[in-house]
């Protein structure tokens, strides 16, 4: 093997570390950092657009991202048989709660109503609607470009009979009294909205909550926030599991 043949496995494999750590949504890859050569990741099969991911913002989770190559930040992505579309300057994709996305559309009952509190682009409310065919799911969104491709996604899907879309904080549109499993799919202020998850149940019922958690108050300070905001209900912890690391000594 001669030097230049070195060189080039060297840089393939330094180009598959860094998509390793990026991802690739549809047509987009996502990379950490800038690039000064970009051309052999333009030989990556799909891949039309780059562009550099960097840090999550806000209440309503915008990234900050740069177009490197391409035209465009609006791609659709397929997972699980499911078509997400989206513009990835506008709403994040989280990779690493596939395996929850894929785990959930086995335990919802085709005779079940969902509400879907922190609906997004339909992240757990497609799947659950293409796979599980529930009576009904009401996936409700607060932002308002979320809420649009929340609304392209039911289309694209075709599960408009089934998912209904309503743009508005949870607190004041979510329906009550009305579900047999309610997903709160959010990190950030979730346990502020248990009151709400709980009202919008039947007499009995599953929520599926989730929270950035430091490792010490992992399987204590979730369980404890769930009993307090269910006052005089009855509350049966049914699974709790680790979903991803989210920070350094904190797990969702």
């Amino acid at each position: 093997m001669n030097f230049s043949q070195d060189k080039i496995i060297i840089k393939n494999l330094a180009i598959y570390y860094n998509v390793m750590k990026g991802k690739i949504l549809g047509d987009i890859l996502l990379v950490r950092e800038d690039q000064d050569d970009l051309q052999e990741y333009l030989k990556i099969p799909g891949v039309n657009k780059i562009v550099k991911l960097g840090h999550i913002n806000g209440p309503h989770r915008k990234p900050e991202v740069k177009l490197l190559w391409g035209e465009g930040t609006e791609t659709i992505h397929k997972e699980n048989r499911c078509l997400y579309k989206m513009d990835v300057s506008q709403v994040m994709w989280a990779k690493g709660n596939t395996a929850e996305r894929i785990r959930l559309t086995k335990l919802v009952g085709e005779d079940e109503t969902v509400v879907d509190l922190f609906a997004g682009i339909g992240y757990f409310s497609i799947p659950i609607a293409v796979h599980a065919r529930p009576t009904k799911v009401y996936a409700v969104e607060i932002n308002h470009v979320s809420y649009h491709y929340l609304k392209e996604n039911i289309k694209l899907n075709r599960v408009t009979d089934i998912v209904e879309p309503t743009l508005g904080n949870c607190r004041d549109v979510a329906p009550q009294n009305e579900a047999d499993r309610v997903l709160m799919g959010y990190i950030g202020n979730t346990h502020e909205y248990l009151d709400v998850a709980i009202n919008a149940l039947r007499a009995s019922g599953v929520i599926h909550y989730h929270e950035a958690v430091p490792e010490k108050l992992m399987f204590t300070r979730p369980v404890r926030r769930i009993q307090s905001a269910a006052l005089d209900r009855e509350v049966e912890i049914i699974n709790q599991g680790i979903i991803k690391k989210y920070a350094p000594g904190v797990y969702h």
